[in-house]
Protein backbone atom coordinates (compact mmCIF):
# COMPACT_ATOMS: atom_id res chain seq x y z
CA UNK A 1 0.00 0.00 0.00
CA UNK A 2 1.52 3.64 -0.59
CA UNK A 3 2.91 5.19 2.14
CA UNK A 4 2.88 2.02 4.33
CA UNK A 5 5.22 2.46 7.22
CA UNK A 6 7.77 -0.33 5.93
CA UNK A 7 7.21 -2.22 9.37
CA UNK A 8 3.48 -2.87 9.35
CA UNK A 9 4.04 -3.65 5.53
CA UNK A 10 6.61 -6.68 6.50
CA UNK A 11 4.35 -7.65 9.59
CA UNK A 12 1.55 -8.10 7.37
CA UNK A 13 3.81 -10.12 4.80
CA UNK A 14 4.78 -12.09 7.53
CA UNK A 15 0.95 -12.77 8.76
CA UNK A 16 0.18 -13.28 5.05
CA UNK A 17 2.81 -16.03 4.42
CA UNK A 18 1.74 -17.60 7.72
CA UNK A 19 -1.52 -18.11 6.75
CA UNK A 20 -0.88 -19.21 3.21
CA UNK A 21 1.11 -22.12 5.19
CA UNK A 22 -2.03 -23.14 7.04
CA UNK A 23 -3.88 -22.81 3.80
CA UNK A 24 -1.53 -25.71 2.38
CA UNK A 25 -1.32 -27.43 5.16
CA UNK A 26 -4.99 -27.79 5.03
CA UNK A 27 -7.72 -29.39 2.59
CA UNK A 28 -10.51 -27.47 1.63
CA UNK A 29 -13.37 -26.75 3.97
CA UNK A 30 -11.13 -26.94 6.86
CA UNK A 31 -11.01 -24.12 9.54
CA UNK A 32 -8.72 -21.81 9.98
CA UNK A 33 -7.79 -20.57 13.78
CA UNK A 34 -9.71 -17.41 15.08
CA UNK A 35 -8.01 -13.95 14.85
CA UNK A 36 -8.16 -13.79 18.34
CA UNK A 37 -5.76 -17.08 18.11
CA UNK A 38 -3.80 -15.80 15.30
CA UNK A 39 -3.31 -12.71 16.85
CA UNK A 40 -1.79 -14.47 19.72
CA UNK A 41 0.16 -16.54 18.33
CA UNK A 42 2.00 -14.00 15.71
CA UNK A 43 1.84 -11.04 17.72
CA UNK A 44 -0.46 -8.76 15.84
CA UNK A 45 -3.27 -6.67 16.45
CA UNK A 46 -6.76 -7.36 14.42
CA UNK A 47 -6.25 -4.65 11.97
CA UNK A 48 -2.57 -6.15 10.64
CA UNK A 49 -4.54 -9.51 10.92
CA UNK A 50 -7.50 -8.51 8.65
CA UNK A 51 -5.78 -6.85 6.32
CA UNK A 52 -3.69 -9.95 5.44
CA UNK A 53 -6.78 -11.93 5.19
CA UNK A 54 -8.63 -9.84 3.49
CA UNK A 55 -5.75 -10.36 1.05
CA UNK A 56 -6.21 -14.15 0.79
CA UNK A 57 -9.64 -13.89 0.68
CA UNK A 58 -9.79 -11.70 -2.33
CA UNK A 59 -7.86 -14.09 -4.17
CA UNK A 60 -9.32 -17.10 -3.39
CA UNK A 61 -7.55 -19.01 -1.09
CA UNK A 62 -9.51 -18.44 2.12
CA UNK A 63 -13.51 -17.84 2.50
CA UNK A 64 -15.25 -16.11 5.70
CA UNK A 65 -18.60 -17.16 7.36
CA UNK A 66 -20.38 -14.91 8.56
CA UNK A 67 -20.88 -16.33 12.76
CA UNK A 68 -18.70 -19.39 11.82
CA UNK A 69 -14.96 -18.42 11.41
CA UNK A 70 -12.31 -18.79 8.37
CA UNK A 71 -12.13 -22.00 6.15
CA UNK A 72 -10.05 -22.98 3.33
CA UNK A 73 -11.32 -22.25 0.12
CA UNK A 74 -12.46 -24.67 -2.50
CA UNK A 75 -10.56 -26.21 -4.80
CA UNK A 76 -10.00 -24.11 -8.23
CA UNK A 77 -11.54 -25.57 -11.03
CA UNK A 78 -8.52 -26.72 -13.16
CA UNK A 79 -8.64 -27.07 -17.06
CA UNK A 80 -5.51 -27.95 -19.12
CA UNK A 81 -4.89 -25.66 -22.63
CA UNK A 82 -1.85 -27.56 -24.73
CA UNK A 83 -0.12 -24.83 -27.44
CA UNK A 84 1.25 -26.24 -30.10
CA UNK A 85 4.32 -25.73 -32.08
CA UNK A 86 3.48 -22.77 -35.18
CA UNK A 87 0.94 -24.03 -37.92
CA UNK A 88 -0.44 -27.02 -35.95
CA UNK A 89 -3.63 -27.32 -34.23
CA UNK A 90 -3.94 -27.87 -30.75
CA UNK A 91 -6.47 -29.34 -28.69
CA UNK A 92 -8.00 -28.20 -25.13
CA UNK A 93 -9.23 -30.81 -23.50
CA UNK A 94 -12.29 -31.15 -20.72
CA UNK A 95 -12.37 -28.96 -17.70
CA UNK A 96 -12.74 -30.81 -14.36
CA UNK A 97 -15.97 -31.07 -12.41
CA UNK A 98 -19.16 -31.22 -13.67
CA UNK A 99 -20.68 -28.72 -15.89
CA UNK A 100 -23.68 -27.26 -16.52
CA UNK A 101 -25.79 -24.07 -17.85
CA UNK A 102 -28.92 -22.10 -17.13
CA UNK A 103 -30.04 -20.08 -20.08
CA UNK A 104 -30.94 -16.55 -19.00
CA UNK A 105 -31.56 -14.81 -21.87
CA UNK A 106 -31.96 -16.40 -25.40
CA UNK A 107 -33.37 -14.18 -28.46
CA UNK A 108 -33.17 -13.37 -32.29
CA UNK A 109 -32.06 -9.76 -33.05
CA UNK A 110 -30.59 -7.65 -36.02
CA UNK A 111 -26.61 -8.24 -35.65
CA UNK A 112 -25.85 -4.52 -35.90
CA UNK A 113 -23.25 -2.89 -37.04
CA UNK A 114 -20.23 -3.63 -34.31
CA UNK A 115 -20.97 -7.49 -34.12
CA UNK A 116 -21.69 -7.54 -38.12
CA UNK A 117 -18.57 -6.35 -38.61
CA UNK A 118 -16.90 -9.37 -35.69
CA UNK A 119 -18.92 -11.96 -37.46
CA UNK A 120 -18.35 -10.58 -41.20
CA UNK A 121 -22.47 -10.40 -41.78
CA UNK A 122 -24.72 -8.13 -42.60
CA UNK A 123 -25.75 -5.73 -40.12
CA UNK A 124 -29.04 -6.59 -40.71
CA UNK A 125 -28.79 -10.36 -40.63
CA UNK A 126 -30.62 -11.89 -38.05
CA UNK A 127 -28.50 -13.45 -34.78
CA UNK A 128 -28.91 -15.99 -31.87
CA UNK A 129 -27.83 -13.79 -28.58
CA UNK A 130 -27.49 -16.07 -25.29
CA UNK A 131 -26.70 -15.04 -21.74
CA UNK A 132 -26.22 -18.17 -19.79
CA UNK A 133 -24.56 -18.76 -16.40
CA UNK A 134 -22.36 -21.49 -16.07
CA UNK A 135 -22.35 -23.54 -13.29
CA UNK A 136 -19.45 -26.29 -11.88
CA UNK A 137 -20.87 -29.03 -9.86
CA UNK A 138 -23.99 -27.05 -8.78
CA UNK A 139 -22.17 -23.64 -7.77
CA UNK A 140 -21.98 -20.56 -10.22
CA UNK A 141 -18.68 -19.89 -12.27
CA UNK A 142 -19.31 -17.74 -14.81
CA UNK A 143 -21.60 -15.69 -17.09
CA UNK A 144 -21.45 -16.32 -20.76
CA UNK A 145 -23.07 -13.86 -23.34
CA UNK A 146 -22.45 -16.15 -27.00
CA UNK A 147 -23.41 -14.48 -30.29
CA UNK A 148 -24.15 -16.89 -33.30
CA UNK A 149 -25.09 -16.53 -36.86
CA UNK A 150 -28.88 -17.55 -37.04
CA UNK A 151 -28.44 -19.27 -40.44
CA UNK A 152 -25.72 -21.25 -38.68
CA UNK A 153 -27.98 -22.62 -36.09
CA UNK A 154 -31.55 -22.72 -37.34
CA UNK A 155 -33.67 -25.23 -34.56
CA UNK A 156 -31.26 -23.71 -31.66
CA UNK A 157 -33.54 -23.75 -28.56
CA UNK A 158 -32.57 -22.77 -24.91
CA UNK A 159 -32.45 -26.55 -24.00
CA UNK A 160 -29.59 -27.33 -26.19
CA UNK A 161 -27.71 -24.95 -24.10
CA UNK A 162 -27.94 -25.97 -20.43
CA UNK A 163 -26.10 -29.61 -21.52
CA UNK A 164 -23.33 -31.08 -23.13
CA UNK A 165 -20.57 -29.45 -25.77
CA UNK A 166 -21.72 -26.74 -27.75
CA UNK A 167 -19.32 -27.37 -30.23
CA UNK A 168 -20.27 -31.17 -30.65
CA UNK A 169 -23.64 -29.94 -30.98
CA UNK A 170 -22.73 -27.43 -33.77
CA UNK A 171 -20.55 -30.28 -35.99
CA UNK A 172 -23.46 -33.25 -35.11
CA UNK A 173 -26.74 -31.45 -35.93
CA UNK A 174 -25.97 -28.39 -38.02
CA UNK A 175 -22.60 -29.39 -39.50
CA UNK A 176 -20.83 -26.80 -38.23
CA UNK A 177 -16.78 -27.76 -37.32
CA UNK A 178 -14.83 -25.63 -35.30
CA UNK A 179 -11.37 -25.24 -36.03
CA UNK A 180 -9.60 -22.50 -34.17
CA UNK A 181 -10.47 -19.37 -31.84
CA UNK A 182 -9.03 -16.20 -30.78
CA UNK A 183 -9.10 -15.62 -27.15
CA UNK A 184 -8.50 -12.60 -25.03
CA UNK A 185 -7.73 -12.94 -20.78
CA UNK A 186 -8.02 -9.81 -18.88
CA UNK A 187 -8.56 -8.66 -15.33
CA UNK A 188 -11.73 -7.30 -14.84
CA UNK A 189 -14.18 -6.99 -11.41
CA UNK A 190 -17.71 -8.14 -11.21
CA UNK A 191 -20.80 -5.72 -11.63
CA UNK A 192 -23.77 -5.54 -9.60
CA UNK A 193 -25.80 -7.78 -11.50
CA UNK A 194 -22.99 -10.00 -12.03
CA UNK A 195 -22.16 -10.49 -8.77
CA UNK A 196 -25.43 -11.30 -7.83
CA UNK A 197 -25.73 -14.25 -10.22
CA UNK A 198 -22.15 -15.55 -9.39
CA UNK A 199 -22.79 -15.36 -5.52
CA UNK A 200 -19.73 -12.93 -4.52
CA UNK A 201 -19.01 -9.58 -3.39
CA UNK A 202 -19.85 -6.38 -5.75
CA UNK A 203 -16.26 -5.65 -7.25
CA UNK A 204 -15.15 -9.00 -6.88
CA UNK A 205 -11.81 -9.62 -9.05
CA UNK A 206 -12.55 -11.72 -12.23
CA UNK A 207 -11.61 -12.79 -15.92
CA UNK A 208 -12.75 -11.11 -18.93
CA UNK A 209 -12.28 -13.89 -21.76
CA UNK A 210 -13.45 -12.43 -25.48
CA UNK A 211 -13.49 -15.38 -28.02
CA UNK A 212 -13.99 -15.48 -31.82
CA UNK A 213 -14.06 -18.70 -33.11
CA UNK A 214 -14.18 -19.99 -36.70
CA UNK A 215 -14.92 -23.17 -38.95
CA UNK A 216 -12.88 -24.88 -41.13
CA UNK A 217 -13.02 -22.36 -43.78
CA UNK A 218 -12.23 -19.38 -41.80
CA UNK A 219 -15.64 -18.47 -40.99
CA UNK A 220 -16.44 -16.20 -38.04
CA UNK A 221 -19.33 -18.73 -36.14
CA UNK A 222 -18.92 -17.50 -32.66
CA UNK A 223 -18.23 -14.24 -30.67
CA UNK A 224 -18.53 -14.83 -26.97
CA UNK A 225 -17.25 -12.79 -24.22
CA UNK A 226 -17.35 -13.88 -20.66
CA UNK A 227 -17.07 -12.86 -16.54
CA UNK A 228 -15.06 -15.81 -15.20
CA UNK A 229 -15.11 -15.67 -10.73
CA UNK A 230 -11.62 -14.62 -10.33
CA UNK A 231 -11.36 -16.30 -7.15
CA UNK A 232 -11.69 -19.64 -8.78
CA UNK A 233 -9.81 -19.52 -11.60
CA UNK A 234 -5.89 -19.21 -12.43
CA UNK A 235 -3.57 -19.60 -15.31
CA UNK A 236 -0.05 -21.27 -15.31
CA UNK A 237 2.17 -22.03 -18.21
CA UNK A 238 4.76 -25.17 -18.17
CA UNK A 239 6.90 -23.91 -20.73
CA UNK A 240 9.83 -26.97 -22.62
CA UNK A 241 12.51 -25.07 -23.94
CA UNK A 242 13.77 -26.86 -27.58
CA UNK A 243 17.29 -26.47 -27.78
CA UNK A 244 16.93 -28.91 -31.60
CA UNK A 245 16.92 -27.59 -34.49
CA UNK A 246 14.80 -24.54 -35.71
CA UNK A 247 15.39 -23.65 -32.48
CA UNK A 248 17.30 -20.21 -32.65
CA UNK A 249 14.83 -19.52 -35.83
CA UNK A 250 12.05 -19.60 -33.83
CA UNK A 251 13.21 -17.18 -31.52
CA UNK A 252 14.29 -14.91 -34.25
CA UNK A 253 10.61 -14.43 -34.80
CA UNK A 254 9.34 -12.15 -32.53
CA UNK A 255 11.95 -11.77 -29.98
CA UNK A 256 11.41 -15.10 -28.92
CA UNK A 257 9.32 -13.55 -25.60
CA UNK A 258 7.30 -16.07 -23.34
CA UNK A 259 4.62 -14.04 -21.33
CA UNK A 260 6.04 -13.02 -18.02
CA UNK A 261 9.43 -13.85 -19.12
CA UNK A 262 11.55 -10.94 -19.63
CA UNK A 263 13.55 -11.28 -22.96
CA UNK A 264 16.90 -12.34 -22.22
CA UNK A 265 16.25 -14.48 -18.90
CA UNK A 266 16.22 -17.62 -20.87
CA UNK A 267 19.95 -17.89 -22.30
CA UNK A 268 21.14 -20.74 -24.60
CA UNK A 269 17.25 -21.78 -24.56
CA UNK A 270 16.11 -19.75 -27.93
CA UNK A 271 12.82 -22.09 -29.10
CA UNK A 272 10.39 -23.93 -27.74
CA UNK A 273 6.65 -25.23 -26.97
CA UNK A 274 4.24 -23.60 -24.25
CA UNK A 275 1.16 -25.42 -22.12
CA UNK A 276 -0.61 -23.40 -20.01
CA UNK A 277 -2.36 -25.14 -17.30
CA UNK A 278 -4.71 -23.88 -15.07
CA UNK A 279 -8.21 -22.42 -14.72
CA UNK A 280 -8.67 -21.61 -18.20
CA UNK A 281 -12.45 -20.84 -19.89
CA UNK A 282 -13.43 -24.38 -20.48
CA UNK A 283 -14.99 -25.32 -24.33
CA UNK A 284 -18.41 -24.07 -24.69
Amino acid sequence: MSGERPGVAMKRTRVRDHLRDLVEARSPGDPIPSERALCEELGVSRPTLRAAVDELVATGLLVREHGRGMFVAPEKVVQEMAMASEGSAFSVPRAAGSWAGRVLEFETVPAGARLGRRLRISPAAELTRIARLRLVDGEPMAIEHLHIPAALVPGLAPADMESGDFYDLLRERHGVRVREAVQSIEPTVTNEAESRLLGVPVLSPALLFERLTSDAAGRPVEYVHSVYRGDRYRIVSRIAFDDGPGGTAAAGRGGGHHPGIPPGDLPGRPGGRSTTTGDVQPPV
